[in-house]
């Protein structure tokens, strides 16, 4: 069996690249990156002057964005020079164009969607956004045609968690057509740290509706002042209207973080939380286990695939803020029980969620597609 990848970008495509090519089953890794940037010592085509476009873009301020332009220069030039591969991952929204020749040629399509279906996604964030009183930036229709296209096209369909896939199923797609491969992460970069944890709560995301912060704010204010809730990530365009409705007093604006500063306040942080209100999985609640935090986040994350509620992390709704400042003031007055959740976290992700399981799982998924087993 050989599989090629076809990803606009980087997100998780790398590492199933590197765990493909030691394998030996790796056909081919079209990317937009530069090959400098890329996995090294893998098959590679490039399109870097595509990523050179989507990063100009807002640097020059240019009107609108490419990335339509993008999605479809990139599968077109995919139908235009198809590896020799029994299986195509592509990632959705730039894979279109190249779904039907690359299923002419016998080759299965995998489409890998890293968020929830595009149409539920939509009407959450829109709402939440209206909720707020924020301005809400929609999907250009063109691409939300292009995914659902895709959606009905591709061979299977690839989640990241449980959520994501039920979403799938309520817009009426076929059960057996969406597949769940929680993602993974680096053990030997994300990990317990020997110093006292400190009274902070961690976030790190986009500090926006989404990821659930205004809720955060929210339960953050019901906890002793001896607490402190540090938001790391880039600002969500529109947001600091939010933030200026509330005392943001103890509550530390961190800005993007690289990844060596975010593993260190990980080991730093008593408790990380990420109360998502729609996600396709949420890596850092991997990262956060990994490093040992007492772990609080949503059911419309990975959470629930992560782990086991009250043993490994806690889960709470999306969007309840009464029930996130219960779980938030339940750790911050158990010390006991946080260090129980950091270890029995880091336990479990040490027992399936490192990259190699997450490309075992991925593997095994492409060896059905390929070889079914026959209905009796």
């Amino acid at each position: 069996m050989k599989v090629a990848i076809a990803v606009h970008g980087r997100f998780h495509a790398f590492e199933l690249a590197r765990y493909l090519a030691a394998r030996g089953v790796l056909a081919r890794l079209d990317t937009t990156y530069p090959a400098f940037a890329a996995p090294k010592g893998v098959p590679l085509r490039t399109l870097p002057w595509l990523e050179l476009i989507r990063r100009a873009w807002p640097r020059l301020h240019l009107p609108g964005n490419p990335d339509l332009f993008i999605a479809q220069s990139f599968a077109r030039s995919l139908a235009d020079h198809l590896p020799q591969a029994d299986i195509l991952v592509g990632w959705s929204g730039a894979s279109l164009e190249a779904i039907a020749p690359a299923q002419a040629q016998g080759i299965k399509v995998v489409l890998e969607r890293g968020s929830t279906h595009m149409a539920h996604q939509t009407e959450i964030l829109r709402d939440a956004h209206a909720r707020f009183g924020l301005d809400w930036h929609a999907t250009d229709p063109r691409l939300i045609e292009r995914e659902l296209a895709e959606y009905d096209q591709a061979d299977l369909i690839c989640t990241g968690c449980s959520y994501a896939r039920q979403t799938f199923i309520d817009r009426g797609i076929d059960p057996a057509k969406v597949a769940v491969n929680p993602y993974g992460v680096d053990l030997s970069h994300f990990s317990p740290g020997s110093g006292e944890r400190r009274k902070r709560i961690l976030f790190a995301g986009q500090v926006g509706v989404r990821k659930g912060v205004p809720w955060l704010i929210d339960a953050f204010h019901t906890l002793p002042p001896d607490w402190e809730l540090h938001l790391a990530g880039p600002l969500e365009p529109g947001f600091d209207a939010v933030l200026r409705r509330h005392d943001l007093t103890r509550i530390i604006l961190r800005g993007p973080l690289s990844r060596a500063d975010l593993a260190r306040e990980y080991r730093q942080a008593a408790i990380f939380c990420l109360p998502s209100i729609e996600e396709g999985f949420g890596m850092v609640i991997l990262q956060a286990m990994a490093s040992g935090c007492a772990v609080i986040t949503t059911t419309a994350t990975g959470g629930p695939d992560a782990g086991e509620n009250g043993r490994d992390l806690l889960l709470v709704p999306p969007a309840d803020t009464p029930a996130l400042a219960q779980a938030l003031s339940r750790l911050v007055h158990d010390s006991l029980l946080r260090q129980s959740l950091g270890e029995a976290a880091r336990a479990r992700v040490a027992d399936g969620f490192c990259w190699n399981d997450y490309g075992q799982r991925a593997i095994a998924l492409y060896q059905m597609l390929t070889n079914p087993k026959p209905v009796c």
